[in-house]
């Protein structure tokens, strides 16, 4: 049974910068609640990553590879989308994934919104979560899970208090995560940390089996695909006796991931 999460702080009225970030890390300590520090939290968990990762990526190999081809020609260009994104103990690093979107620009030399942009190809790859199978390369370098919270640009954390940040990045990001079998794109943002915090807490094999099986279960059901319009939202969430963690739709009681 996994109990309410803890509060966290939110703000949108001023976003720091990157620099204004990096420096109270340096010059502020921030206490937080680290993970749970068993066998499997502590090495179990990443040895398993790496080569789940790596057998993955074997096997997977002629499937990118086709996938890279076909979005080469498709797009005319680089194949793969490379962003920063916050990792573990918030340090920065560049996530590869492959890329949906061209760079279609209007008359005034703008890019086009991302709805917009996306080709057929790519809301394909999108839809079916194929545009994700190059983070394998990310868990195998250490610098994701295959289970943990998703990582964000720095400007969407930024939108958190310090303290939030650490809490949520106290552990690896991950390819799926609590919040993606909950709800995914369709919960705010901060009805995902929430959740985050709630993983964290409760980090177990078994659960990220759950998860696992879980997540497979989500992609065919092709839900919560596109990013709702008020994600970064504070307004207060639907169901304020858990802080949000049940998200913007009715439950299903047979997803075996009770979270009262």
């Amino acid at each position: 049974m996994l109990d309410t999460p803890p509060s966290i702080s939110f703000s949108i009225a001023s976003v720091p910068s990157s620099a204004d970030a990096s420096s109270r890390l340096a010059h502020r300590s921030v206490p937080c609640r680290r993970p749970r520090s068993g066998l499997y939290a502590l090495c179990v968990k990443r040895v398993m990553d790496a080569s789940l990762a790596l057998l993955a990526l074997l096997v997977l190999s002629p499937l990118l590879l086709v996938l890279a081809l076909a979005l080469a020609v498709d797009l005319r260009g680089n194949p793969f989308f490379v962003q920063t994104r916050i990792g573990r103990n918030l340090q920065p690093f560049s996530i590869v994934k492959f890329r949906t979107m061209n760079n279609e620009r209007d008359a005034a030399g703008q890019l086009l919104p991302d709805d917009a942009r996306v080709t057929r190809f790519g809301a394909l790859l999108r839809s079916t979560s194929l545009d994700e199978l190059p983070e394998l390369v990310n868990v195998l370098l250490g610098q994701m899970s295959l289970i943990g919270p998703r990582p964000w640009i720095p400007e969407q954390m930024a939108t958190f208090s310090l303290s939030t940040q650490r809490k949520r990045m106290s552990v690896r990001p991950g390819v799926s995560g609590l919040a993606q079998v909950f709800g995914r794109n369709n919960l705010t943002f901060r009805q995902r940390v929430c959740y985050d915090l709630v993983y964290q807490r409760h980090l177990s094999f078994l659960q990220d089996l759950r998860i696992v099986f879980f997540t497979f279960y989500k992609v065919l059901k092709r839900e919560g695909i596109a990013q709702r319009p008020d994600a970064l939202s504070h307004a207060a969430p639907k169901d304020p006796s858990t802080k949000g963690r049940r998200g913007n739709a009715p439950r299903p009681k047979s997803q075996g991931l009770d979270m009262k």
